[in-house]
């Protein structure tokens, strides 16, 4: 059973290793920024996840503004309530 109640979502599998993620790994980008991106085919979209960096968000912030989230969560601690808040908040001002 989903602890947070959502329906079952799909799974974003990592790519085969090529030279384009090695590049992007040096560039500071994490081997999903692409891959989400390319799944999002132009829509807004949130990604959480706990290895979120600068460099994806730059990269991110120049290819889509303001119509992707990033929310980066501390893995101490896990997805909280006021993650949830900054998520919800979002998905309301789209």
């Amino acid at each position: 059973m989903p602890r947070l109640g959502l329906p079952r979502l799909a799974v974003v599998d990592r790519p085969e290793p090529s030279e384009q993620e090695e590049w992007d790994r040096r560039a500071g980008l994490h081997w999903k920024t692409r891959v989400l991106l390319g799944r999002a085919a132009g829509r807004p979209f949130v990604w959480v996840d706990d290895e979120i960096g600068d460099g994806d968000r730059s990269w991110m912030r120049d290819r889509v503004g303001g119509s992707a989230l990033l929310h980066r969560v501390d893995p101490r601690r896990g997805l909280r309530d006021e993650d949830l808040d900054v998520i919800e908040d979002r998905l309301r001002r789209w």
